[in-house]
């Protein structure tokens, strides 16, 4: 199976914002960007089906290149970034903060998700996908959701993933064979 994973577009945050599950705005910038987008994506298609998390940001992408009615997913949703959405790193006033900074990759977010369930989240769709009788699948999407779905395709190891974050508006293919739910 194919699938191509697409990352929104930029965001109207202050920089360092910790923005996980909030449905945030769109930078002004979104028709150009979301142009660049649909016009790297037209070609893979057509697809079997069309995905997208339940995020404004996400659907509004789908939208743009001619997907309204995509099938949203909540496993599709970015990393929960707990008590610390909608605020900047440097203005956060926890002692966790520095546990995570030195072992996000296991350490959770006060109140929020930890990579590892944030991981079981997405390969679980992932999981379910493989499933399905699809042959090409879009996915619109966030970018930590890009970096699992590489991650479980073996495209690149935890300790790299970060070096292949996919620009916003970018573009990750991956492929998976089909499997029987009793292989998982």
């Amino acid at each position: 199976m194919d699938i191509f994973l697409v990352r929104h577009t930029r965001v109207d945050v202050p920089p360092g914002t910790c923005y996980g599950w909030t449905d945030v705005p769109l930078c002004d910038t979104f028709p150009q960007e979301a142009a660049q987008t649909q016009q790297e994506l037209a070609p893979q298609g057509p697809f079997d089906a069309v995905f997208s998390s339940p995020l404004t940001r996400a659907r509004r992408l789908a939208a743009f290149c001619g997907y309204t009615h995509p099938i949203v997913d909540h496993r599709l949703k970015e990393m929960h970034m707990g008590d610390w959405e909608m605020r900047r790193f440097e203005d956060i006033d926890d002692e966790n903060l520095q546990r995570w900074y030195a072992d996000y990759m296991n350490v959770s977010t006060t109140n929020g998700e930890g990579f590892p369930q944030f991981y079981a989240r997405v390969t679980a769709f992932l999981d379910h996908l493989r499933q399905q009788p699809f042959r090409r699948v879009a996915i619109f999407s966030h970018g930590g959701v890009l970096l699992c779905a590489g991650i479980y395709a073996g495209l690149f190891s935890t300790q790299h993933a970060f070096e292949h974050l996919a620009p916003f508006g970018g573009i990750l293919h991956i492929q998976l064979s089909p499997c029987s739910e009793e292989s998982l």
